[in-house]
């Protein structure tokens, strides 16, 4: 993340089985160790900006259980940041299931491993079915980010020069709290956040370095107003905000290549009993939802998980790309169905063009 590129590119999700590609094509993303680690070093070599995983506890179920094996990403980031040299790597992390003491301190080790290169995503959590795994009860939403405020806090106190101090709040009521060594080179670690209501792009704005929204599929000008408003109201806080969104990309040789693929593993091939259930587990049905809006939502699922898609051949995704920079974007994490087979063409395809538009360097 800390480099001259314009536009930051990084690999979102890699960490799960299946990826954010709810599909049941044979070709889907392993989720494994060996794939994330060849996966990491090819996106090391590469200039990829960085990697940033979920945080997911159990499966969401259909055909392919999705998501249902996954890597821990305080642990996955430790592995891949000792052995690689350039990419940021994110670790996603619960705040109301992890202490912020010991927290603070995974993830300080994890930055003196990856010399500075460790990001803090944090997150507050909705699904009650993995907060019920732990015997935690989730909190109403307003109060989720209460606690969260305490919680990132405590974790920036633990992270500056302070020493052996308490810390007294509604939630959390901590005595003698002491955390050495300090993040690597004196600075903290990079903390992003996606909330999406309006409390909880306000902690974002309020707390984080980057913020994730979700980039309009209809308007350029509308993406591009919601960044300028997120970045207006970190500004009145005398604050710089990165602003990024997530996008889901299918990119071949030609336009129809792209397409044909785009609907034999997304429409033909898509694990529609999984999609269906991480709808119900947001209230969203047949039944409560209009017909046309359920099916533009349920076949949104399928492909990312509900990220901004970007079908075609390379000049169409590099333009794409180069138009969500020009509405003020300063990253965009991408998925893709199978990571390690579709990045090399992307990489050889997409950066080029990305850096003869000038919004990467050249390597």
């Amino acid at each position: 993340m800390h480099n001259a590129n314009k536009l930051k590119i990084g690999l979102f999700g890699a960490n799960c089985s299946s990826g954010r590609a709810v599909t049941l094509v044979p070709e889907r993303w392993s989720g494994n160790w060996p794939d994330n680690l060849k996966l990491a070093r090819m996106a090391d070599d590469v200039g990829i900006d960085f990697l940033l995983p979920i945080g997911r506890w159990k499966g969401y179920g259909g055909d392919t259980d999705y998501q249902g094996a996954t890597l821990e990403t305080i642990t996955w980031a430790t592995g891949l940041l000792a052995l690689t040299k350039r990419v940021t790597v994110f670790g996603t992390v619960h705040a109301p299931l992890f202490n912020p003491v010991i927290a603070a301190k995974e993830m300080v080790t994890a930055d003196h491993i990856g010399e500075g290169r460790f990001g803090l995503n944090i997150v507050v959590g909705w699904n009650e079915g993995e907060f019920a795994m732990f015997g935690v009860k989730q909190r109403e939403h307003e109060a989720r980010y209460e606690y969260a405020q305490e919680w990132i806090d405590v974790i920036k106190m633990i992270w500056s020069d302070k020493e052996d101090f308490d810390f007294e709040g509604q939630y959390l009521n901590m005595k003698g709290i002491r955390g050495k060594p300090k993040p690597y080179g004196g600075s903290r670690p990079v903390i992003m956040n996606a909330g999406a209501s309006p409390v909880g792009q306000a902690f974002a704005v309020r707390n984080c370095d980057a913020f994730f929204l979700q980039a309009s599929r209809t308007s350029l000008d509308e993406t591009a107003e919601r960044v300028a408003s997120a970045k207006a109201q970190a500004k009145q806080q005398g604050r710089e905000l990165g602003v990024y969104t997530v996008g889901v990309i299918t990119c071949r040789p030609t336009k129809k290549e792209a397409e044909d693929y785009y609907h034999y593993s997304i429409v033909e091939h898509a694990d529609w009993r999984a999609v269906d259930d991480i709808l119900a587990l947001k209230n969203i049905t047949a039944q409560n939802t209009p017909p046309e809006k359920f099916q533009q939502i349920r076949t949104g699922y399928a492909q990312g998980m509900g990220g901004l898609p970007i079908v075609g051949d390379p000049d169409h995704v590099a333009s794409q790309l180069i138009d969500l920079s020009k509405a003020g974007l300063t990253g965009v994490a991408v998925s893709l169905v199978n990571y390690i087979d579709e990045l090399p063409f992307f990489c050889d395809e997409v950066l080029p063009r990305l850096q003869r538009a000038g919004l990467r360097e050249k390597r």
